[in-house]
């Protein structure tokens, strides 16, 4: 049986608005599901362990999906969210792949977390996937591979600049994840705003917003075999 590593943001606070952040339920429910549907053992963790914050847009009605509602009702799933490991505790050389979701918490701890990094940098080298939706693509901020950011030279995605000004949050975050692929010199591209889209270029496999979140993980399953 393949196993994946799915690493969730710990982080809650929305910059200074005073208003809650953490990890979008889609991004995670439909690769969850589309990967453990196919036999795939999935290992959860965050950088501090236990229960994960989601981020509350992602639980209004008009994002809700048939993944987000078998998620929430979903007793054994919802009990395994409390135990996420902390991402000290994980070691690369137990899992096949590596798949991030979004939210915007990320871009606050994930993209500075040491273990993170040395994980992703870890699995990249060892030629295993690497997957990282909307928000997510945030945690190539600081790896590197040979020297170099690890996304230099590579065909990536990720929340685009447009999609952040949507949302009204491009004052808010403390880096927008287009601005930097494009600064760490990957080869960004993007669809139109809200429609599904993901790359991959070799094992790094990244995608732009919540609705390309299955395509990341179809790509990634499929690199498993």
């Amino acid at each position: 049986m393949k196993k994946v590593l799915f690493v969730v943001t710990s982080h809650d606070e929305l910059g200074n608005t005073g208003e809650k952040t953490g990890f979008w339920v889609e991004e995670f429910a439909s690769p969850y599901y589309l990967l453990a549907d196919k036999n795939i053992d999935i290992t959860i963790a965050s950088p501090k362990g236990g229960q994960p914050p989601i981020d509350p847009k992602s639980e209004l009605p008009d994002f809700q999906t048939p993944a987000t509602e078998r998620y929430y009702k979903d007793s054994e799933l919802l009990e395994k969210m409390t135990k996420t490991i902390p991402l000290s505790e994980i070691k690369e050389s137990e899992f096949d792949a590596v798949f991030y979701p979004g939210g915007h918490g990320p871009l606050w701890d994930l993209a500075e977390d040491k273990n993170s990094i040395k994980l992703i940098e870890s699995f990249y080298n060892n030629n295993k996937p690497v997957g990282a939706v909307c928000h997510a693509p945030a945690i190539f901020k600081n790896t590197k591979t040979e020297g170099k950011p690890l996304v230099n030279g590579k065909n990536v995605t990720g929340f685009s600049n447009t999609e952040e000004d949507a949302v009204q949050l491009t004052d808010v975050v403390p880096f927008l994840v287009e601005n930097m692929l494009q600064e760490n010199g990957g080869n960004y591209s993007k669809k139109e705003d809200w429609h599904p889209y993901a790359i991959e270029d070799g094992n790094l496999i990244t995608g732009q917003n919540p609705a390309s979140s299955e395509l990341v993980a179809d790509l990634l399953y499929k690199q498993l075999f």
